[in-house]
């Protein structure tokens, strides 16, 4: 599932495959971009800010352009050589195709696809929180942001872009384990909240350059994770059988025993 690592590690996917090239043919299959040509653009940078994608664009005599979309839960870029086998997904899930001489990038069931002036990013990605793979990622600017709603409850905190930027189901509910959050703690409960989202940021970040998300430090099927995925299955730590419940419109899963209940709650 795309989380902060997931589409940074597709940034550079797509930045070995485009960047530096002119592209030779686009085919937008969304309505609002069913015109729009992109021949003759030259890639320049690709780049990430938490769960978005950012493929700026330079031309001759035009202001640069920025190709933005989303992953979500499903979205997908994948790059081929010229004549290979689109072989990623369904080809009706095909939203943007990118050619250029050497590679052909094909986008998979992609979201709030868009192309705007470069200059005008912010309108897209300026509302989000602190980059936990940016250069601007800043711990304490992510925990200000989330005490802000000290009602609100940690789960909800963590994915919250606008708090900060990369967090996703997994590593929501891996960080609230390792640091023995009950997912419905109030934010005014929580202790120490820049020690929460600096684990955060860690996790995340040890899993850059690679496709398998681990937050226990094994790499082997069935062992990448402490609580997510494992519902019913022994905790790691305590043998207590993890728990899976629906909260705010997601899942969640955590441990009664490592994760118990505030005795305020």
């Amino acid at each position: 599932m795309p989380e902060g690592d997931t589409v940074w590690n597709t940034a550079r996917v797509l930045e070995r495959a485009l960047v530096g090239d002119v592209l030779t043919g686009s085919d937008f299959r969304v309505p609002r971009l069913a015109t729009a040509g992109l021949t003759g653009w030259t890639v320049a940078e690709s780049a990430s800010r938490g769960k978005h994608l950012l493929l700026r664009l330079t031309r001759d005599g035009e202001k640069p352009l920025t190709l933005h979309s989303h992953l979500r839960m499903d979205g997908a870029w994948r790059a081929y050589a010229p004549g290979e086998r689109w072989s990623g997904r369904p080809a009706h899930l095909i939203r943007v195709v990118l050619r250029t001489a050497r590679s052909v990038a094909v986008g998979y069931h992609l979201h709030e696809v868009t192309l705007v002036p470069t200059a005008d990013e912010e309108t897209l990605v300026g509302h989000l929180g602190p980059d936990l793979l940016g250069d601007d990622w800043d711990p304490a600017e992510a925990a200000r942001r989330i005490a802000a709603r000290p009602g609100a409850t940690i789960a909800e905190a963590l994915l919250d872009q606008r708090n900060l930027a990369g967090v996703g189901n997994l590593y929501k509910a891996e960080t609230m384990f390792l640091r023995g959050l009950w997912p419905w703690t109030p934010i005014a409960e929580v202790p120490d909240l820049d020690g929460v989202v600096t684990l955060a940021q860690k996790l995340v970040a040890s899993n850059k350059g690679r496709w398998t998300q681990s937050t226990t430090g094994s790499l082997r099927r069935g062992q990448t994770t402490y609580v997510y995925g494992r519902r019913a299955q022994p905790c790691r730590r305590c043998g207590a059988a993890i728990r899976k419940a629906e909260q705010d419109e997601r899942v969640t899963y955590w441990c009664p025993r490592c994760q118990p209940r505030p005795a305020s709650g």
